[in-house]
């Protein structure tokens, strides 16, 4: 068996997806597979592997308890072995809640999971492997991701989308609209990584220092998206760009990215997802690449090669 899902990006609506704002989301060209291979022991066999094929993480899991019984882990940051494995098989055991049957027989499985993108990139490491641990497990991909960690899932709707989407949450309850967003101008988008992983947990824990009394924003930003894909040139764009982070500024209190890093720069800059890491959406042309290189950022992607 295998299953895939998209990574993600959320060009609209940051934080105040949280709250009910309508956000623009698009899935990526880049994402994980997940393939699983049955063997006769008891035992779940995990393998994690990086974009160019190096194992960062196995551990090894008894069936059908699920008890972990060893661990590993290549890396010299982002925790220890121990604490992946631990939030791995609470991710398990969550699948398992919500369907017994799932790894409860006595037989056994070897699983790989296969990145397609550097994991500092923040393109949706987690949310994939739930998307596709839920597909296995024959679970709901949202009730997995809010019992087992938190966050407004428009990263698992991306997960299963193959277009962009409008993104919502209504009551608790996520809307998902695809829609039709390719702009004529695309050579004109890039996406530039700041070289930092942003986590996005404290960036949320931020937004809620300061998220009182923000409808009238949240309303806005829900028709900021709606304009976004409505653009027909890019010095649309720059303006809903400008606007969009004035209003999220004002909520988080925090300047935004251009201002920070990129005073001098010709075109407009927004950030994606949690602010002050992972990649930013900038507006420019051919000397853009150059530009950013010379501040010391190397990733620069154009709209073209990162979009599905």
């Amino acid at each position: 068996m295998q299953f895939y899902s998209n990574g993600k990006l959320l060009l609209t609506g940051e934080y105040v997806v949280l709250d009910g704002a309508t956000s623009l989301a698009i899935p990526t060209k880049f994402g994980q597979d997940l393939v699983i291979q049955p063997i006769k022991e008891p035992q779940l066999i995990w393998g994690s592997f990086t974009h160019t094929g190096e194992c960062w993480f196995e551990a090894s899991f008894d069936l059908p308890k699920l008890r972990l019984t060893s661990a590993t882990f290549n890396s010299s940051n982002e925790g220890s072995a121990e604490f992946i494995a631990e939030t791995l098989q609470g991710l398990l055991q969550e699948a398992r809640q919500l369907n017994p049957s799932f790894l409860n027989d006595n037989s056994g499985y070897v699983v790989k999971t296969n990145l397609g993108f550097p994991r500092d990139w923040g393109l949706g490491s987690s949310s994939t492997l739930i998307n596709n641990i839920a597909t296995w497990a024959e679970v709901n991909p949202f009730t997995l991701l809010w019992n087992a960690f938190s966050g407004s899932g428009y990263d698992i709707a991306c997960a299963k989308h193959n277009t962009p989407i409008f993104y919502q949450l209504n009551d608790k309850k996520p809307l998902v609209e695809e829609v039709s967003f390719s702009p004529n101008f695309t050579e004109e988008l890039f996406f530039v990584h700041l070289n930092q992983k942003q986590n996005s947990r404290e960036g949320i824990a931020q937004y809620r220092k300061n998220n009182k009394n923000i409808q009238q924003e949240i309303n806005d930003i829900s028709e900021l998206s709606k304009e976004f894909i409505e653009t027909t040139s890019v010095n649309d764009v720059n303006k809903l760009i400008v606007e969009h982070e004035r209003i999220i500024s004002s909520i988080i209190k925090l300047s935004p990215v251009k201002k920070e890093l990129f005073g001098d720069y010709f075109g407009e800059v927004k950030s994606l997802g949690a602010w002050g890491g992972d990649f930013v959406l900038v507006t420019g042309n051919e000397d853009t690449p150059k530009y950013f290189q010379q501040k010391g950022f190397e990733t620069i992607i154009p709209y073209s090669k990162m979009v599905l």
